[in-house]
């Protein structure tokens, strides 16, 4: 949990930008976000599936020798 300890002689809006920094960093937004609704199990697998075939896709496609094959003549 995001905690910010203010002095008296802070700037309240230093503060809070400093709150909000620390907020992002923990993500607890997205969390939220995440949890806001109720997702069935089924359907978070199948979106992690979706990710990670994704990933590979992009893995696959990106070029793995850029610049040894220049090297070669």
């Amino acid at each position: 949990m995001a905690q910010v300890f203010i002095d008296d002689s802070e700037n309240l809006e230093k503060a809070i930008k400093r709150f909000k920094r620390m907020v992002e960093k923990e993500g607890i937004i997205r969390e939220y976000k995440k949890r806001e609704y109720y997702e069935k199990p089924s359907t978070i697998q199948n979106r992690k599936n979706k990710t990670l075939q994704r990933k590979l896709i992009r893995r696959v496609r990106r070029p793995r020798d850029v610049g040894k094959s220049a090297n070669h003549d």
